[in-house]
């Protein structure tokens, strides 16, 4: 226990537990935009997916209790280091000329903030239904439809979204890094796999709203 503890306490160990979480979360969002693209086979194949999800007892909640630890975890380390850094340096510089940073890089923190309230409102949406007027138990198509159709809120899922692909894009990259499985690089736009999946996986979950607000899935 004393060296988890260790681990934790220090800078690297936080690293290690951010990119470790930050695997674990990509994984789930690859599950979860492939299960949200059935509603373009019609909206029962994703009810016979919930469905599915419902037979799984124990290990559904398994799997629920090891993502919340990680998002969790993922905040906790993340707020940490940023205290960190500013406590190293609580003067900023007073210009700053990025070398090889990219707008990803650049946008960690707001873009995490933004996923952290996205989280607990698509929760709020499509789980529980307390801000979603049409919400019916164990129906998702429905529950997606009630939800998209109304511009605010599928406007805030795209802006939502447009975070994810870049939290994707530069923590897939830095997880890699962390856990030794990739050579720093002086050019950002070559990480071709974090590039592939943020478009894949914010682009999968994206197309869903637009197809609501653009009439191409029905309002029904």
């Amino acid at each position: 226990m004393t060296v988890i503890q260790n681990l934790w306490r220090s800078t690297i160990g936080k690293k290690v537990v951010m990119a470790l979480t930050g695997l674990i979360g990509i994984g789930f969002v690859i599950a979860h935009v492939a299960s949200n693209l059935t509603v373009f086979k019609g909206g029962q194949h994703v009810d016979d997916y919930a469905k599915f999800l419902r037979t799984l007892g124990p290990l559904l909640w398994v799997a629920r209790g090891v993502l919340i630890a990680a998002v969790i975890l993922h905040v906790i380390a993340a707020v940490q280091l940023f205290g960190r850094a500013r406590k190293a340096r609580p003067v900023d510089y007073r210009e700053r000329e990025p070398q090889v940073s990219t707008l990803a890089s650049r946008s960690m923190r707001w873009g995490g903030a933004i996923l952290v309230a996205f989280i607990v409102f698509h929760l709020a949406d499509l789980t529980w239904g307390w801000v979603n007027p049409g919400f019916v138990h164990l129906a998702p198509a429905r529950n997606m439809t009630a939800s998209l159709t109304r511009w605010p809120v599928a406007l805030f899922y795209l802006v939502a979204m447009l975070s994810l692909g870049l939290h994707i894009w530069h923590g897939a990259w830095s997880s890699m890094r962390t856990l030794g499985a990739a050579r720093p690089s002086a050019d950002p736009l070559r990480r071709v796999l974090p590039i592939l999946l943020a478009v894949v996986i914010a682009g999968g979950f994206a197309a869903i709203p637009l197809a609501y607000l653009f009439g191409f899935l029905p309002r029904s």
